[in-house]
């Protein structure tokens, strides 16, 4: 069974887009919030904050509210210019001239710094998502996986779907199927491929962990083909770190994977291809990795079990999919005590989202936006470390007027 909602959905719904004050009906929950304080960030893009009383305590929200009809208003995935590589949310955001944003995908903390979930940047396939039990953030609700993402196709519609990896490479003795890309985990006796947007970090941590266990020792088989115009020009016996060229690929494999590795040289000839794909073949621009809580209007079943009260990010799609809405909720503070997973699900009702995701968390959750005469972007919300994280990716607003 669902919680109920701590405020009536409609009326905070309204109060959040003209900042009416609001009272709360007797048959509704007698909690109540402020009025929201809004303010237009550019035509398009209104960013709003209101406190909400709630079972748990006072929670303090944060909402970019995008119009995506506005001419000139797009989405786009932020990240600091490289799969397994970091930065602070307005780096992201002002390195590529975002008027606002929030931070995404749960990531790879203290080792690779790369994501969890498929990217795609600006119609380029980034990276695939990681195998089971390999992904950090909160268990998934059931029918979802690591390959779901927030997108947008190439119409200009936001989406909540899966991207897997499609990939194959064909050599002197035949073809195989490839089972990641860009990943800081493949898959066990699978074989990946790494392209110069994974970056200089060591490769290695893709053949640690299992599919079961992310803490699982590293693989003692593996193998690393280094494939430059379509002709190896490197074998190891160990997976290599350092940047990647432009025009080549390297292969990983781990495990049995290594067998398909094993029979190649340098000079043979070797074709590899591979791309991401959603399940009803739609092309998307943009793409970043995201937990479903919500979909067609309905809360998926999402793990409460250990009652958790932390900052928290969303994002959420309206029924007709003109308006797309970003949220952060502070929390550890006095003033702000957070959102459990179902409580932000509750959250994102509220504000009008008919498909939502749940984005990384903790001192990850930021939201930016330019203040009035800035051409860069400013922390709105409160991180809960005290300062800015540096993460792996962002979902960008964009305003060409």
């Amino acid at each position: 069974m669902r919680a109920r909602l701590t405020f009536t959905t409609t009326l905070v719904a309204a109060a959040v887009a003209i900042g009416l004050m609001v009272g709360t009906p007797a048959a509704a929950d007698p909690h109540t919030s402020e009025a929201a304080i809004a303010e237009r960030i550019t035509p398009g893009i209104e960013y709003s904050t209101y406190t909400t009383s709630t079972s748990h305590g006072t929670a303090r929200v944060h909402l970019l509210t995008v119009d995506l009809t506005e001419p000139g208003i797009s989405l786009g995935l932020l990240n600091a210019g490289k799969v397994a590589k970091t930065g602070v949310m307005t780096s992201l955001a002002d390195r590529v001239g975002a008027a606002a944003g929030v931070n995404g995908d749960f990531f790879n903390i203290g080792e690779t710094g790369a994501p969890v979930g498929p990217a795609i940047l600006n119609g380029t396939d980034l990276k695939g998502g990681v195998p089971g039990k390999q992904r950090h953030g909160p268990s998934l609700p059931p029918g979802t996986s690591n390959d779901d993402v927030f997108g947008v196709t190439d119409g200009g519609v936001p989406v909540v779907t899966s991207l897997a990896v499609d990939g194959k490479a064909t050599g002197p003795d035949g073809a195989f199927e490839l089972q990641g890309l860009n990943q800081y985990a493949i898959t066990v006796n699978g074989v990946g491929v790494f392209d110069a947007e994974w970056g200089t970090a060591s490769r290695k941590r893709a053949t640690c962990g299992t599919d079961d266990d992310r803490k699982a020792p590293c693989s003692k088989r593996t193998r690393e083909v280094e494939i430059v115009d379509g002709v190896v020009t490197r074998v190891a016996t160990a997976p290599g770190s350092g940047q990647i060229a432009a025009d080549a690929t390297v292969l990983v494999a781990r495990e049995d994977g290594v067998d398909h590795l094993a029979g190649l040289s340098e000079g043979d000839f070797v074709d590899v291809d591979y791309r991401l794909s959603s399940p009803d073949g739609a092309t998307l621009t943009t793409a970043i990795g995201a937990m479903p809580i919500i979909l067609d209007g309905g809360h998926l079943q999402l793990d409460d079990s250990s009652g958790t009260l932390a900052p928290r990010t969303a994002a959420g799609i309206s029924a007709d999919g003109t308006t797309v809405y970003l949220v952060v909720v502070d929390g550890r503070s006095s003033s702000s005590v957070g959102a459990t997973l179902k409580s932000l699900a509750q959250i994102m009702t509220a504000v009008g989202s008919h498909d939502a995701v749940n984005f990384d968390g903790g001192g990850s959750t930021t939201l930016v936006a330019r203040k009035p005469g800035n051409t860069s972007t400013s922390i709105r919300n409160s991180p809960s470390d005290g300062s800015q994280r540096a993460i792996s990716t962002g979902l960008g607003v964009f305003y060409a007027g």
